[in-house]
């Protein structure tokens, strides 16, 4: 896997794996990961993640 540095606000930065679940749940919603790929992104499991992409308004 690729490693990408973003600068975030610091607002964002207090709220990392918040951050990065939201780009992973919209990398998946917009067909450039697949399932498996954005959990792993995530760091979560395939289960949890299809759990968590409700929060984010993905279907």
């Amino acid at each position: 896997m690729t490693t990408i540095t973003l600068q975030v606000p610091d607002s964002l930065g207090r709220h990392e794996h918040d951050t990065v679940h939201f780009i992973a749940a919209k990398l998946y919603e917009s067909g450039k990961l697949s399932l498996g790929q954005a959990a792993a992104m995530a760091d979560l499991s395939v289960r949890i993640f299809s759990e968590l992409l409700s929060d984010y308004d993905v279907r």
